[in-house]
């Protein structure tokens, strides 16, 4: 089945970034539930908060220890 959807610039201009990022077709994008969408845009927005830097020093302040059996893959 397919549809044609006139889209505001905009809204197709963030899908094509969402899409981008992950490797999707825009179609796809269109396709997910709205949810999905909002469930991207904060996941990129808490990720461009992030710190390498940041996330390795508390790495470094952590024990040198090996996993539990349980934590191991």
């Amino acid at each position: 089945m397919s549809v044609t959807a006139i889209v505001p610039k905009d809204l197709y201009q963030k899908a094509a970034e969402i899409a981008e990022a992950r490797q999707l077709s825009v179609d796809e994008v269109f396709a997910a539930p709205s949810g999905q969408v909002a469930a991207w845009e904060h996941s990129q927005q808490r990720a461009s908060r992030g710190s390498r830097e940041k996330f390795l020093a508390v790495l470094d302040n952590g024990p040198d220890v090996e996993p539990e059996d349980f934590d191991r893959l």
